[in-house]
């Protein structure tokens, strides 16, 4: 089934509007205490240029792009958020199916898009959000040791996919928007997790995966499996 639907043109990530306001007036005091207060501008040049290019960072890692899938959603799985593939393999997942699934994990970089969207059309099962470690990442034991947001997705074909939010070293919040007992759809927003981390899709044994080892992906846009 095509959707097509109108979606709010936001640029900024509602995530992002409370922490670019505040570093906003703290560098902005930080460089006005410095022009006023040093006969010397070389301070203050030297701080305003570090300035622009840490506000530049935050600017860039909380922006939001407008996308829409606009292709069939029936028993495809896109990406759910930006970055790079980094595990595609058959795992035992034992906090939900207590079965063996195909797991594909998507690494998001400090200059990647941190929206996640939902990587199928459904109803949500499952929302569940575990405290754990804040390991880097990338690492295999981060999927089950670290912080982390489980969201179970029953598909119109009765096909349930897990999707899990991981925090990394830096990441210290994940934010989920689904409820159990929604509906949900390609091209909307699942959650947010700020500064650096990964997703992982857990998908059915024979579920044919499109995405390789090291392929970027965008997020909302990115087919990485049919069912």
């Amino acid at each position: 089934m095509v959707r097509l639907k109108r979606l709010k043109k936001i640029h900024i990530h509602r995530e992002g509007t409370h922490t670019l306001a505040i570093s906003f007036l703290i560098l902005l005091a930080i460089n006005a205490a410095l022009y006023f207060g040093f006969d010397s501008r070389l301070p203050f040049y030297i701080v305003a240029i570090v300035s622009l290019v840490v506000y530049g960072i935050q600017v860039n890692f909380f922006r939001c792009p407008i996308r829409l899938f606009g292709k069939d959603t029936e028993k495809v799985v896109v990406a759910p958020a930006d970055g790079k593939v980094v595990v595609v393999e058959e795992v035992e997942e034992n906090e939900y199916f207590h079965d063996k699934r195909i797991m594909v994990s998507i690494f998001m970089s400090l200059v990647n898009v941190h929206a996640n969207w939902y990587p199928v059309d459904g109803t949500i099962k499952l929302v569940k959000h575990q405290n754990g470690k804040f390991m880097k990442a990338w690492l295999p034991k981060a999927s089950t040791d670290n912080e982390r947001s489980t969201v179970v997705i029953e598909t119109p074909e009765g096909v349930e996919i897990l999707v899990r939010q991981i925090a990394g070293a830096m990441a210290r919040r994940i934010v989920t928007y689904a409820e159990p007992g929604e509906e949900c759809y390609i091209d909307e927003h699942m959650g947010f997790i700020k500064f650096g981390s990964r997703v992982d899709v857990f998908l059915p044994i024979g579920t044919q995966v499109l995405v390789k080892l090291g392929q970027a992906t965008t997020g909302n846009q990115t087919i990485i499996a049919k069912l």
